[in-house]
């Protein structure tokens, strides 16, 4: 079982690595020194504005919006408060990480962490034309999150949970790491049904599709690892190419770590 965990690891990072490379190859041969947002091709902003709204994307680097791989907008129903502490696990090239800063203010702090060194290395590059002071990425697992207990008050996640072979552990150390009273707002994919997904090869697995479990086992998953008052919303189903269910839909997941 660890091997096949590793396994679908490696395969997550290669492909997310390749997207960071691309983005970044793309903005050093096309874009302006400014972050024109002719870095981000059609496909991305009209994906990207289906999540925020177009003022969130314009004010952020076009690299951080092209990067972007999530189901969902977490910062929109997290209800962050000025001076809270934010972790973003899979933060990819940074996009919630600085929508979240904005919303937290200067006494706040968002951390994002990530395995994948080239969406890091991406990420920086983003985080050094935003001028936020508030912000860092860190690597590492979200099934290890290499940072104390309590040291956050939320915890956010944009489609990457679905991702892990190991989620018990992921819901674990999100546990761990929240201060008593914190909270946790993820968007997910589930599958709709114990059937699963459609489709459950590598591809469909990075495509966050064949990592997506049965919601009932996801937020039981989230009771067991402690959380209180689980709950989920706006439920948009995923479909092929030739318009059939794939048994899968986005979610907005929010749970409560007790005081």
């Amino acid at each position: 079982m660890a091997s096949d965990q590793n396994e679908i690891k490696r395969y997550v990072q290669e492909r997310y690595g390749a997207r960071a490379r691309g983005v970044i190859e793309l903005s050093d041969s096309q874009c302006d020194t400014d972050g024109d947002a002719g870095c981000c091709g059609p496909s991305d902003a009209e994906r990207a504005l289906r999540l925020y709204n177009e003022g969130q994307v314009a004010g952020l680097p076009a690299e951080a919006v092209a990067a972007s791989a999530g189901c969902g907008n977490p910062t929109a129903l997290a209800g962050l408060k000025q001076g809270e502490r934010v972790l973003d696990l899979g933060s990819g090239g940074g996009i919630d990480c600085f929508l979240a800063a904005q919303q937290v203010g200067e006494a706040g702090h968002v951390t994002g962490l990530d395995m994948t060194p080239d969406m890091l290395e991406l990420a920086h590059k983003n985080l050094a034309t935003t001028g936020l002071k508030n912000v860092e990425f860190v690597e590492g697992e979200m099934e290890n999150i290499p940072l104390p207990d309590s040291c956050v008050d939320v915890v956010i996640s944009n489609c990457v949970i679905c991702l892990s072979p190991d989620k018990d552990a992921v819901f674990r150390e999100a546990f761990r790491v929240l201060t008593p009273g914190g909270r946790m707002h993820v968007s997910d994919m589930v599958a709709l049904s114990p059937d699963g997904p459609v489709v459950t090869d590598a591809e469909a697995w990075v495509a966050c599709v064949g990592g997506a479990e049965d919601k009932s086992v996801y937020l039981d998953r989230l009771s067991r690892a402690g959380f209180v008052g689980v709950e989920t919303t706006d439920e948009d189903l995923r479909f092929d190419s030739e318009g059939v269910s794939l048994n899968v839909a986005s979610v907005k997941v929010v749970a409560h770590k007790p005081d």
